[in-house]
């Protein structure tokens, strides 16, 4: 089913008739989401001879977010996955590609790498993120939400903030929700960018 509405209690009506209909029967197949890329993703990034090194933890995820289908919230405390709305790949992947594009566009002078095995390289910075929000909400806004922290080469905590952003949808549906998740991702990017620049 698609969501048309994205307020009050017709979302929440819609959600509840979705869910119930595909408890009922197998369904259409279900449409596939990838966040949008950067506007920056044709820059030439930083190589090996870049003045600075900063090492990207993948993103930690709540559980509730770690699931195929783009998640609802419909009202204070509901979260609903939707049946027919789900992501292409991983969410968590898509969130660590999309920032590794992001933070090097936006910081020319450092090669952005992801820090897999955790890794201590000279000089280097560590950036750790944790998202316990990454959703729609009933009133029409897309919401990113969590905690990141900035430590150097050592381990040390350089610096540690909860992350709250949020992002109006531009129209009803889906497709509408994924490219405002989009934008946040890009203010999560400038703001992550800032913090590496007074860090270093």
């Amino acid at each position: 089913m698609t969501i048309r509405h994205w307020r009050g209690t017709t979302l929440a009506a819609l959600l509840l008739a979705a869910t119930l209909t595909g408890c009922a029967s197998p369904g259409p197949t279900p449409q596939r989401y990838t966040l949008p890329e950067t506007a920056d993703a044709t820059q030439t990034l930083a190589g090996a001879e870049a003045e600075y090194l900063l090492l990207l933890r993948p993103p930690r995820l709540a559980h509730y977010l770690d699931v195929d289908g783009l998640v609802m919230q419909v009202d204070d405390i509901t979260l609903v996955e939707a049946r027919g709305h789900q992501w292409a790949e991983a969410l968590g992947r898509q969130l660590e590609r999309g920032l590794r594009a992001r933070l090097a566009a936006r910081l020319p002078d450092t090669r952005v790498m992801l820090d897999e095995a955790g890794a201590r390289e000279p000089a280097a910075l560590s950036l750790r993120l944790e998202l316990d929000r990454f959703q729609g909400r009933h009133d029409g806004l897309a919401v990113i939400g969590g905690q990141w922290q900035l430590r150097d080469a050592e381990g040390r905590l350089l610096a540690m903030e909860g992350l709250r952003v949020t992002a109006e949808l531009d129209d009803d549906g889906y497709p509408a929700l994924v490219r405002a998740l989009g934008r946040g991702w890009d203010r999560v990017a400038d703001e992550l960018a800032e913090a590496v620049r007074r860090a270093r």
